[in-house]
């Protein structure tokens, strides 16, 4: 898959259109584009050719990294990067229609659990909302970006009806849903809730389990794979009932979100809350693990110069967000799945990804260069003051993520230099 390996010195070439002119800073900007460029090599090319393998039925497995599982959420932000390479890689193309196939047995296996084993077993049974949105907004970004309406076979469907069934029932989880987890309070049933249009949630995406049951930018999510698979069911599958009801459910989502999902926080203003009971209880923090609140415009439901987004993203990457964390050598949000004091990488990207401001993607490159402790991986975290302390020696999504970036960034400086300009760095809804 040589395509994998196309962005060549595209990486230094992105970094020097930051440089300031002096050859000292130039000499600085170049070591750390080789250091960048060596990361993107290992890590984007491992993700997809190490990860990602064709099981005998012909589905594609892609496993989380080192735990010999696969996570409806983490595959899917796996392989979605590759999209782009799907256009001129057959053997791409073929292995994200096989993930989309598998993970539509795994969603009729069970649609409450998070994790599934290659011979199609049930792992580990966290009901966590956007474990079910991800294979729907991967399918969805394959089909818009290749035209290939194959991957939308009839197990599909029952798969996206499935979930349709399952998200209208965890809207009103405390009377009509029989799931519960014995790590979940008040005897495995989750704290009490009201109901506000929104999903509930057993677990975040880190796996964690949630404080107050509805995860606001789960939510968002939501409201954005539900307009999706309204289109889906509408121009493919010509299911006007199934259309309605999920962009019926993405409206009653939003209405929720916006009701219930933001709080009052000096000196940020009016910010969105990570968790809320719709009782009046609200958790206040970001988590590196995504969806996130700063990864909003990633996902569509804000634009990056939203002034609601600009104000939480400020608190996000700010130390009152209790996970945000300042060492010696990198400062960003980290996660209570991991010890105090750990940045994750993932948030790292999505932090640049986000971004407006160039000198901010730079220094955030440096902080990603400097979590490299020889084995050009990034990791699931890293101890900011040491980062030869981190945890997981083998994780997929950060390495698949952080290969978007550079892909994303070194498209934008070749049109930059086609056209004489410096390379845009506003974050665009996808």
């Amino acid at each position: 898959m040589a395509a994998v390996r196309a962005l060549g010195s595209l990486a230094l070439v992105l970094l020097m259109l930051a440089g300031t002119g002096s050859a000292g800073r130039a000499a600085e900007t170049a070591a750390l584009s080789a250091r960048l460029e060596t990361l993107y090599l290992t890590a984007y090319d491992e993700a997809i050719n190490r990860h990602a393998t064709v099981a005998r039925d012909g589905t594609t497995y892609v496993s989380t990294g080192d735990i010999e599982a696969e996570w409806l959420r983490d595959a899917s932000a796996v392989v979605e990067p590759y999209i782009g390479l799907s256009l001129s890689d057959e053997q791409i193309a073929g292995k994200l229609r096989g993930v989309v196939a598998r993970q539509a047995r795994y969603i009729l296996l069970d649609p409450y659990a998070n994790a599934f084993s290659l011979d199609y077993h049930v792992v580990e049974r966290k009901f966590e909302a956007d474990s079910l949105l991800y294979p729907i907004w991967l399918a969805s970004r394959y089909w818009k970006e290749t035209g290939d309406r194959s991957i939308f076979t009839g197990s599909v469907n029952a798969a996206f009806e499935r979930v349709l069934s399952v998200l209208r029932v965890e809207q009103r989880h405390a009377r009509r849903s029989h799931y519960r987890n014995p790590q979940l309070a008040n005897g495995g049933e989750g704290s009490p809730t009201r109901f506000t249009g929104m999903v509930w949630s057993g677990f975040r995406p880190s796996d964690d389990p949630c404080r107050y049951q509805y995860n606001i930018p789960v939510n968002m999510f939501a409201v954005v794979v539900m307009r999706d698979l309204a289109d889906i069911e509408r121009t493919v599958y010509r299911n006007s009932r199934d259309a309605e009801n999920a962009w019926g459910l993405a409206v009653e989502i939003q209405r929720g979100v916006e009701q219930y999902g933001t709080v009052q926080l000096a000196p940020f203003g009016k910010i969105y809350a990570y968790e809320v009971d719709g009782m009046g209880h609200a958790n206040v923090m970001d988590d590196a693990n995504i969806p996130s609140l700063l990864a909003i415009p990633y996902f569509g439901y804000l634009p990056s110069d939203d002034r609601l987004y600009a104000a939480t993203r400020a608190f996000a990457l700010s130390e009152r967000n209790p996970y945000y964390y300042v060492g010696k050598y990198a400062r960003g949000i980290g996660s209570p799945h991991t010890s105090r004091g750990y940045v994750w990488p993932l948030a790292l990207v999505m932090q640049a990804l986000t971004s407006r401001d160039p000198a901010e993607v730079t220094r955030i490159l440096g902080y990603i260069a400097d979590s490299d402790v020889g084995d050009h991986r990034l990791h699931e975290s890293f101890n900011a003051n040491w980062p030869e302390a981190f945890t997981r020696d083998d994780f997929a999504w950060p390495n698949a993520l952080y290969g978007e970036l550079m892909r994303r960034r070194a498209d934008a400086s070749r049109t930059a230099l086609s056209h004489g300009t410096r390379a845009p760095n506003e974050a665009n809804p996808r």
